[in-house]
């Protein structure tokens, strides 16, 4: 039988002390060369091309240009409440670009205005039908 002088326990911790001292090493290689170095500087040069743009302003002194006309204004629609002549109250819907136009035009037609106001687009109930039919009995 051979003669042994290291003890298997001791030679276990010796391959764990070694086992753990690379991979130490490894961690601090890893470690100086992801941490430690610096990236290294851009050499590119940022080049910037100015965009070759010229505006052609000549098109506002054309005649065709300078014979436009603003767009009109769009008529928007009243609701109204008036009085006539012989203090019967009438309701109905008048168009005008504004609420004093409005108003000027029922005065035209002799009407005392009681009531007026723009009438919101849309419907508050889309899925009724526009004309309902009616049945007599």
């Amino acid at each position: 039988m051979a003669i042994v002088f290291i003890s298997p326990k001791e030679r276990q911790r010796t391959f764990f002390v070694a086992i753990t001292i690379i991979f130490l090493l490894l961690l601090a290689s890893l470690f100086l060369g992801v941490f430690i170095v610096e990236p290294k500087p851009n050499k590119s040069l940022i080049v910037f091309n100015r965009p070759k743009v010229d505006i052609n302003t000549s098109v506002f002194d054309t005649p065709q240009f300078k014979s436009l006309q603003p767009m009109p204004k769009m008529d928007i629609q009243y609701a109204y409440e008036a009085t006539n002549r012989f203090r019967r109250t009438e309701t109905g819907f008048i168009t005008a670009t504004s609420k004093e136009e409005a108003t000027n035009v029922l005065k035209e037609r002799g009407l005392t205005v009681v009531d007026i106001k723009e009438v919101q687009p849309g419907r508050d109930n889309p899925f009724v039908p526009y004309y309902k039919s009616t049945t007599t009995k």
